[in-house]
């Protein structure tokens, strides 16, 4: 087994293709295949299943890709202490985002980065499916690090993650509704009523959902935002209540905020990472970064600094 034929394997496991792995790889396709081939020869399985439509991983495959990730990142990392003593750091960082996500400044973290470390490439890209999604990604090398909106203790053994904030919710009611002349309200109040949250799959939905079953409430959303601001949107148009941030809708005179008395909503803020991949250097300099760049609005506490949750 050779680095060169693990890379070329992490190549087609990303790109989903041979022909756009030779592309990122800046070689001829046919030495892709010739790599791919030797290294299923060498274990002794087959690692995707090709057809003209797709390329997709074999269960092998799927084993596979964390170990292939772990020695790149490895090599990447003895790449990073020779760069640090010479030209700076380098190498890529491929980060996960939730949609609408304004606890961060993250143009202001990505420029900043940027200016710091110009020889490494930053990719940010947006998962439409939420928490879930982040996880998927990780789990199969498309990301590096992603961010997570999710209750505390639900986050699966397989990631490390840094806890960023802690953010209590409460509920949203457009002005006209009869609820919003309530100082507070308890979740068996709002049986019956119709909602605004986000798409399943998202952690603070996820959340949500299972307070209300446990209460016995069997919940109506007729609205699947994508994002905060998009559901605020919902909101003040007096389509449905929804349970967010107060920061998110503190200030509108369309909505009012009411007190939850016997339940927070609470979720965390985190950044998480494959447990089996050692963080490299530049991702180790964008955890800094973010954490400096934290908005923390009304409502929300500063978590562990970024402690690492094991």
């Amino acid at each position: 087994m050779e680095l060169r034929q693990l890379e070329y394997f992490v190549a087609v496991a990303h790109e989903r293709s041979f022909t756009l792995a030779a592309r990122r790889l800046h070689v001829v396709q046919s030495a892709v295949s010739a790599a791919i081939a030797a290294l299923e020869r060498d274990l002794k399985v087959t690692l995707f299943e090709r057809n003209a439509q797709r390329v997709v991983l074999t269960e092998a495959g799927t084993a596979l890709l964390p170990e292939a990730l772990a020695v790149m990142d490895a090599v990447q990392g003895a790449r990073d202490v020779v760069d640090e003593l010479g030209a700076g750091l380098r190498g890529s960082v491929r980060v996960g985002l939730l949609p609408g996500l304004g606890l961060i400044d993250l143009p202001a973290a990505a420029a900043e980065f940027r200016r710091r470390y110009p020889n490494v490439e930053l990719q940010l890209r947006v998962n439409a499916e939420g928490s879930a999604g982040i996880m998927v990604a990780l789990r199969n090398g498309d990301i590096d690090i992603g961010f997570l909106g999710v209750p505390q203790g639900s986050v699966p053994r397989e990631l490390t993650t840094w806890e960023l904030l802690r953010v209590p919710q409460v509920l949203a009611v457009p002005v006209g509704h009869r609820l919003a002349r309530r100082r507070s309200v308890r979740v068996a109040d709002l049986a019956d009523e119709e909602f605004v949250d986000f798409p399943p799959g998202f952690g603070t939905r996820t959340l949500i959902d299972q307070i209300f079953e446990a209460a016995g409430i069997e919940r109506q959303v007729v609205v699947e935002a994508l994002g905060i601001e998009n559901g605020v949107q919902f909101l003040a148009q007096g389509v449905g209540l929804g349970i967010l941030p107060e920061y998110a809708v503190a200030g509108l005179d369309e909505v009012r905020v009411v007190p939850i008395l016997d339940e927070t909503f609470e979720w965390s803020l985190y950044m998480a990472t494959l447990r089996k991949r050692k963080p490299t250097a530049a991702l180790r300099a964008l955890l800094g970064l973010v954490s400096t760049h934290l908005k923390q609005p009304p409502g929300t506490s500063l978590g562990a600094q970024m402690h690492q949750q094991d």
